[in-house]
């Protein structure tokens, strides 16, 4: 498991995976069951069990673990999982979880004014272009990359949303590196809740998003709705959304 513990190390803060079904060691290893083949929203319901969101179409039951590893709360997880023949009981489909691992979920930061620079940072980052970069269900998740030295120094990410009035769908992303500015590249994994941002009213919208990369200032768009309070069976119309880095 040790590649798959390095790609969930989020800039300091190290994610604890929840094993479900243990992973083979040596030449016995199946590799099918190591790496994540879906991002999630994990929903809780309020009889203590949870289904998860894999698109905001698909919903899924799981079949083997019946409350939560995180409670009441809802956070975004990558996940491995297969299809059973069990009954969806109104969810899309059924699934066998062979593990899950929560990663860094946030609500958009307070706005600070004069004060965003000290306190959210503005040390460079960069976005990487793949499918754990997405926004969907009402979340924008981002893989980023930058430098990392010092074992002891946390890096924190937080999303900004643009306080002009004419750039409703404008965010950006802060890095504070706390001074850890030399070393190696390290990636990390954090999802933004986006409801603090005007309903898009069931339509389709750009989000535009903008960061400081190590190169100069870039920006991406998405194409963003926001997320329909409705039950988990119903269905509603998938919008999966790519990065398109300017």
């Amino acid at each position: 498991m040790k590649t798959l513990k390095y790609f969930l190390l989020a800039m300091g803060i190290t994610l604890s995976l929840t094993t479900f079904q243990s992973c083979l060691d040596g030449d016995d290893t199946n590799w099918d069951l190591v790496y994540p083949n879906a991002l999630v929203t994990v929903k809780p319901l309020s009889d203590n069990s949870f289904y998860l969101q894999l698109d905001d179409s698909t919903t899924l039951l799981p079949t083997n673990i019946k409350t939560s590893p995180y409670g009441d709360k809802e956070v975004r997880a990558l996940l491995n999982f297969s299809d059973t023949d069990k009954p969806s009981e109104g969810y899309s489909k059924a699934v066998h979880i062979h593990w899950m691992d929560s990663i860094l979920t946030k609500e958009i930061a307070p706005d600070r004014a004069s004060d965003n620079d000290l306190v959210y940072g503005t040390d460079p980052v960069e976005l990487i272009n793949d499918w754990v970069t997405i926004a969907e269900d009402g979340y924008l998740t981002l893989r980023f990359r930058t430098i990392r030295g010092e074992a002891d120094k946390i890096h924190y990410v937080n999303l900004l949303a643009s306080q002009d009035p004419a750039s409703p769908y404008e965010v950006e992303f802060r890095h504070n590196a706390d001074g850890d500015v030399y070393g190696v590249e390290k990636d990390g994994l954090v999802a933004f809740n986006l409801n603090k941002l005007p309903d898009t009213e069931g339509k389709t919208v750009k989000l535009k998003l903008k960061w400081k990369s190590f190169t100069g200032d870039k920006s991406a768009e998405f194409d963003y709705c926001t997320r329909k309070s409705t039950p988990a069976s119903s269905a509603m119309a998938a919008q999966r959304s790519e990065l398109h880095l300017n």
